[in-house]
């Protein structure tokens, strides 16, 4: 087939990955992440208001989730390219310039993770019920910020011949592979991969009754099995170790790690707990109650409601 043919197949690529208002210049990118946080947030905050909990608690934690997401991401992008920063030539306090780019979705997991069990201990919430409720969001929002690598074209897989090919303009195509015109779309496998990945979870979570802290164990195995065929298909630059990226291994790891939480949960936590079940009844309340009980079987007290009538 032509190299004519083959544009007229393939996928074509944004001319444009922002625009100006101003002085300012509005990326794509940004709000194709921007778009998966209010999504996720919409979700989760339906999800777990489902589940007994307060909508201020979750945007308590939605708030810092995003904080430690993009702190996570940030570091993990730095740690994993830290050639970009450190070495001759290289400005070391660049690190810190998150508008110019570099973000690591292992490193955003892991930070948000984090940031929401720390206000879950604060606050004294159940991190398993926020895990679960917020679990199908995320991995849509995932999927959703996968477009603003269309708009940048970046983060394609190898050269194909094959009618959804993507196309990428030579500035953008990687160092040996200037001769090739379209690629594999990997934003888009990986977009179709976790949608459909957060209607199973939807789906699991209404037929199979998951007990808490199960559905989130299943995100991590779902999302990390779609990610690891999707990183072994690009060929944008990175670190490798025994000619596997860095990220793959990444990937391999944390589902193996969900995998064995998954079936640990299933095996010594079977059930559900009821939605909106707290940790534990403060003392006093366990003395209120008592009382009540007890004038409840008081006879006295039977017989002045007896006379009410």
């Amino acid at each position: 087939m032509t190299p004519g043919a083959l544009i007229a197949l393939s996928i074509p690529s944004p001319s444009v990955s922002g625009f100006h208002i101003g002085p300012v210049t509005i990326h794509f990118y940004a709000l194709c992440i921007l778009a998966g946080i209010v999504v996720a947030y919409l979700i989760g905050g339906r999800r777990y208001r489902a589940r007994g909990g307060r909508q201020e608690d979750f945007e308590t934690v939605t708030i810092w989730a995003v904080v430690g997401g993009i702190i996570g991401a940030r570091i993990y992008h730095v740690i994993t390219d830290h050639e970009l920063y450190f070495g001759p030539g290289r400005t070391w306090y660049h690190m810190f310039f998150i508008w110019q780019g570099g973000l690591g979705i292992w490193g955003s997991i892991a930070g948000g993770a984090l940031a929401v069990w720390l206000v879950c201990r604060s606050k004294d919430l159940r991190f398993c019920d926020l895990a679960d409720s917020l679990a199908p969001g995320i991995l849509l929002a995932q999927g959703i910020g996968r477009l603003g690598n269309w708009f940048n074209q970046e983060l394609f897989g190898r050269p194909t011949t094959l009618p959804w090919g993507l196309e990428i303009a030579p500035q953008h195509r990687p160092l040996g592979y200037l001769q090739y015109a379209t690629f594999h779309p990997t934003f888009l496998y990986e977009l179709i991969w976790n949608v459909a990945g957060a209607c199973f979870l939807l789906w699991a979570d209404r037929h199979w009754r998951l007990g808490r802290g199960k559905l989130f164990a299943l995100y991590v195995v779902t999302y990390t099995f779609g990610r690891f065929w999707v990183e072994r298909l690009r060929i944008d630059p990175a670190n490798h170790v025994g000619g596997w990226r860095i990220n793959s291994y990444t990937s391999l790891l944390v589902f193996a790690a969900g995998l064995v939480l998954l079936i640990w949960m299933l095996r010594n936590k079977p059930g559900q707990t009821p939605p909106g079940t707290p940790e534990k009844v403060p003392a006093a309340e366990e003395q209120d109650s008592d009382a009540d009980e007890d004038r409840d079987d008081d006879p006295k007290d039977a017989g002045d409601a007896g006379t009410e009538g």
